[in-house]
């Protein structure tokens, strides 16, 4: 097992990519400590349980990652809880899709609240607790939005996302040598924030990637968990694109 006794933090783990990760680093031992904001509870003890079948320990914390205070919190009952914190992924994310000049203020500071100074905040105060034993890695999860994909209609995602790949790279130069922190760019993927997409869009997007579909949550989870490992102990400060290859 590649992450036996790790303790790993994932934010917005009851659905998506976050459950696909929590899940996929089970398999490989880790102790998870799901998030959730406004999940319900019913899918949360599930997914709880479906973890704790996989013979591992989890707990769920419910944290607005926006809220400095909330995040302190689940730092400390991942402490309390397990001793330490060895992985946090920092997949907590919210998108507006509203034409530009459409787009309300409110929208706006959300989008960024979440994005980006939820994954600063995770990021500082996971970080805090890495460094009591020499060791820890973080994943921030990016976006093609934030690289070379844009979409006018989600400037304020777009510009979190690209802001989480220099985030990425900050914390990995501050935290070098004992703490990696890398991030993934995925591009389309088959999620509940996409379930709504127009179907002809969906055609239209799907024909400029190169493998001619949408990847599952779980393709993005082994990214993740290969960046979690000692497979990746000389990746630092990367981004790693997975979009199946895209125009």
């Amino acid at each position: 097992m590649k992450l036996k006794d790790k303790v790993a933090l994932i934010t917005g783990s009851s659905r998506g990519i976050g459950k696909a990760i929590a899940i996929e680093f089970a398999k490989e031992g880790a102790n998870i400590v799901l998030n959730y904001t406004n999940s319900d509870p019913e899918k949360i003890n599930s997914l709880v349980n479906e973890i704790k079948g996989l013979g591992t320990e989890v707990i769920a914390i419910k944290c607005d990652v926006s809220n400095e205070s909330d995040v302190k919190n689940m730092i400390q009952e991942t402490i309390e809880k397990f001793g330490r914190l060895d992985i946090l992924v920092n997949n907590a994310g919210v998108v507006f899709d509203v034409p530009l000049f459409e787009k309300s203020m409110e929208d706006w500071n959300k989008t960024l609240s979440v994005n980006l100074t939820g994954t600063f905040m995770c990021s500082k105060y996971a970080a805090i607790e890495m460094m009591k034993n020499k060791s820890g890695n973080i994943i921030n999860i990016s976006s093609t939005n934030g690289i070379n994909t844009f979409s006018p209609e989600a400037i304020d995602y777009d510009a979190t996302k690209a802001g989480v790949v220099v985030l990425t790279k900050n914390f990995a130069k501050e935290l070098a040598p004992n703490i990696r922190v890398n991030a993934i760019a995925p591009g389309w993927i088959n999620t509940d924030m996409n379930a709504d997409l127009p179907k002809d869009y969906v055609v239209e997007e799907t024909e400029k990637i190169y493998v001619k579909r949408f990847a599952k949550p779980e393709e993005i989870a082994k990214v993740a968990l290969f960046l979690a490992s000692d497979d990746a102990s000389f990746v630092n400060g990367s981004v790693l694109i997975a979009d199946g290859g895209h125009d």
